[in-house]
């Protein structure tokens, strides 16, 4: 058997970049290179590597976190074909992945993790930033990944590499499996040299398959589908990952079924589809709301339903709601008691196309659901149009932002209010068109995930819509973007704190406690003195960013313009008021203090009881 001389960090780096995916004949590398910040515990090792592999791209990014977003991202705008791999050293430096690792796996995106670990030979052992462990010795705070992975090995011995990374893949690239992956490899063991057998970094091509679901499960589905009398669509993520829009389009269009997007799926219809009652759940459409509530046929395409998008399992409140769930994971296709369609979205939904020829939907649903989409569309004008407050309505800017923005453009936020009132508002014309980041609604995830879809996506602008809280958890990747000449175009809508926690705190009966960023009063001893006096426009200028003011969205609309000239990243920051937010429709379950001396808690408890009646199992 041939074989080549190579360090375990230099096998790793040669393996990677020969790994391809291909799918419906299209084939393209799965690593568009590696994310990193060295230390210690990898610079000798995976950085000596990268040094030797200039065709594999190394980036150089401020924060561990950041870069996970920004390769899940690349990997979510990339349809899950296509991602980074991320280095660390040891210690803080890996589990500052740890958050976002989370947030991938959550979300099924793929990212592989490459942490520096302890040394192997315990021989300098406790050695800096080691966790030490009286009970066991074969521990790092590596092991912390291993809830949060879909695969975690540690490579101690060189030889171990080459049965390991054939498993990184095949769970990276699994439509069903995938997630964040870890491999774990001590700093000693990277640098070590080994007669790696030279098949191991031959070429080899990872089959994306299209899945098909059981045939008797199929027409068990086909038939309930042909029994409805209001049959509902929930579009997941995986209904745009599996490139099934098409077909999606063509089964609500010859049949009549109306769909409902949660975050992931928006976009999966265009927004003035008739069929399209757009957002679902917690920060739904009334029209997508009031459709749940009787249907009696769900059908989930690649949905993990969260409880956003079951209103905490009160959305369907007909006593004989069926589920039917096309999902290539197994896992999720079972859930509410469904009937499980376990296989690829495109290929189920061309299934049912064919068999659903000659159903359709009684007139008086098709056209109830043609003027709930119509009268929604006219409520988002309503919101829309210009009244030039100060400070400014979000869902004016919200307006003014997608507006401006071009067919192929893409907008992308995770946290806060924002989320909300995106998912309800924004008018998608294309599947990539919305990207939201709300699996784990994770704050800190916009500027480092724009820079992800950016790098994914070339051609489009991005228009990344980003509150202050968010921004100063993180925001140095525009350092990132600043160094990879990346341009995007981030709106900073200030609203002096955490305004989305702030309006919970209201309905929950703490009247917006510590949602605020104000000093500390002297007298009350709480924080709600003045405000802090925070420059975001000049700690954004600092890091190299153009920077826009807006005081309100005549002014934002002109700043938008300017941004579109200019050849690097910019900021547009502009105040809003917290205070005034788009409507809700519907409850969320968080729960209340059983006990207070506070009327607005015992008011709010109230409530709550009387909302948790509607509540199922489906089983």
């Amino acid at each position: 058997m041939k074989t080549k001389r190579l360090t375990v960090a230099q096998a790793t780096i040669e393996f990677l970049k020969n790994q391809y995916v291909e799918r419906d004949g299209v084939q393209n590398k799965f690593f568009a290179g590696c994310f990193g910040i060295f230390g210690h515990g990898n610079v000798a090792g995976i950085g000596q590597a990268l040094h030797q592999n200039p065709d594999f791209p190394y980036y150089v990014v401020r924060n561990e976190q950041g870069m996970v977003h920004t390769a899940a991202a690349f990997a979510k705008v990339k349809n899950r074909l296509q991602t980074f791999a991320c280095t660390t050293s040891i210690g803080p430096g890996a589990t500052n992945m740890i958050t976002a690792a989370a947030g991938a796996t959550i979300n099924r995106i793929p990212v592989l993790l490459l942490p520096g670990d302890i040394f192997a030979t315990r021989q300098v052992a406790p050695v800096l930033q080691q966790l030490e462990s009286a009970q066991t010795q074969d521990i790092s705070v590596n092991d912390c990944f291993k809830p949060i992975s879909k695969y975690w090995d540690r490579i101690n011995r060189p030889e171990q590499l080459i049965t390991a990374l054939p498993e990184v893949m095949r769970v990276l690239t699994s439509p069903a499996e995938t997630g964040a992956v870890t491999l774990s490899i001590p700093q000693d063991v990277q640098a070590e040299a080994y007669n790696f057998p030279i098949t191991l970094f031959e070429k080899r091509i990872w089959y994306i398959g299209r899945p098909e679901p059981d045939t008797t499960l199929l027409k068990k589905a086909i038939t309930l589908i042909k029994n409805s009398k209001k049959p509902l669509i929930i579009a997941g993520g995986g209904t745009i990952y599996s490139d099934a829009t098409e077909s999606l389009k063509l089964l609500v269009e010859n049949t009549g079924i109306p769909v409902t997007e949660t975050y992931a799926g928006k976009g999966s219809l265009p927004y003035d589809n008739p069929h399209n009652l757009g957002a679902m759940g917690v920060t739904g459409t009334p029209g997508a709301i009031e459709i749940a509530k009787d249907a009696d046929v769900v059908i989930g395409i690649g949905t993990r339903y969260s409880d956003f998008t079951t209103i905490s399992k009160s959305a369907f409140q007909n006593p004989n709601v069926q589920f039917i769930n096309i999902n290539v994971a197994e896992f999720d296709s079972f859930k509410h008691g469904a009937l499980p369609l376990v296989g690829d979205a495109k290929v189920v939904l061309e299934g049912l196309n064919k068999a659903l020829s000659t159903y359709k939907v009684e007139e008086q649903y098709k056209q109830k659901v043609a003027d709930l989409n119509s009268s929604w569309d006219a409520f988002v004008s309503g919101i829309y149009s210009e009244k030039n407050e100060t400070p400014a309505f979000q869902g004016e800017v919200i307006g003014a932002i997608n507006n401006f923005a071009g067919e192929k453009d893409i907008v992308l936020c995770a946290a806060g209010s924002l989320p909300g009132d995106l998912h309800k508002l924004w008018r998608t014309t294309h599947p990539k068109g919305f990207h939201l980041e709300y699996g784990y609604s994770c704050m800190g995830y916009e500027i480092a995930g724009g820079l992800g879809a950016k790098m994914a996506s070339p051609e489009s602008d991005i228009y990344v819509m980003v509150g202050d809280g968010s921004y100063l958890m993180m925001s140095q990747e525009i350092v990132t973007a600043i160094q990879e000449r990346v341009k995007m175009t981030i709106v900073l809508l200030n609203n002096d704190g955490y305004s989305s926690i702030g309006s919970l705190s209201n309905a929950v009966g703490t009247e917006g406690f510590g949602t605020y960023y104000r000093y500390r009063n002297e007298q009350t001893q709480q924080l709600d003195g003045g405000l802090l006096p925070i420059d975001y426009a000049a700690n954004a200028a600092s890091m190299g960013a153009y920077v826009i003011k807006a005081k309100n969205v005549s002014e934002l609309k002109d700043a938008l313009k300017e941004a579109k000239t200019i050849d690097r990243t910019t900021l547009i920051y502009i105040d809003v008021d917290r205070k005034k937010g788009v409507p809700g429709f519907t409850w969320w379950d968080v729960a209340i203090a059983e006990v207070s001396e506070k009327d607005a808690v015992k008011e709010s408890l109230k409530t709550y009881q009387e909302n948790k009646k509607s509540q199922k199992y489906y089983m």
